[in-house]
């Protein structure tokens, strides 16, 4: 794409061909489940207050767990680590990146209450055979 910008500062022409010869790109892309979004959000706001979450803009970046999200539907989300009285973080992928501890409980207990929730709305149904009898030992 690069390419593309600099030849119309020369007043040339560039063409970019993704996916040369039908080939499948290294990751597809990644999205969200719209069922999963809307799970997270009703969670969230409970939780957090739906002021503390924010909405990212789509994003060029590609992720490997999109080749989860192909199978099975998929939801991801980042943690915010913002603490003005720590300064900025740098992002993931930076030789600078450091994480704030501080917020990494709100993490580990909004993704726990997550699948919590999900697996109390939405538990499955045993196809046992009406005449088996068991004993659970737990």
């Amino acid at each position: 794409m690069l390419s593309v910008f600099k030849a119309s500062v020369h007043r040339c022409n560039a063409t970019v061909t993704f996916n040369a010869n039908d080939q499948k790109p290294f990751y597809p892309v990644t999205v969200n489940d719209k069922d999963l979004h809307e799970h997270f959000q009703k969670v969230e706001g409970n939780m957090l207050g739906g002021h503390n979450v924010l909405e990212m803009q789509p994003m060029m970046g590609a992720e490997d767990f999109s080749i989860y999200a192909e199978v099975i539907p998929g939801y991801l989300v980042y943690i915010g680590m913002k603490n003005e009285t720590k300064g900025k973080f740098k992002r993931g992928h930076s030789p600078y990146f450091m994480v704030n501890e501080d917020a990494l409980p709100y993490g580990a207990a909004l993704h726990a209450s997550v699948v919590t929730k999900y697996l109390l709305e939405n538990k499955p149904k045993p196809n046992l055979p009406k005449a088996v009898s068991f004993r659970d030992e737990l």
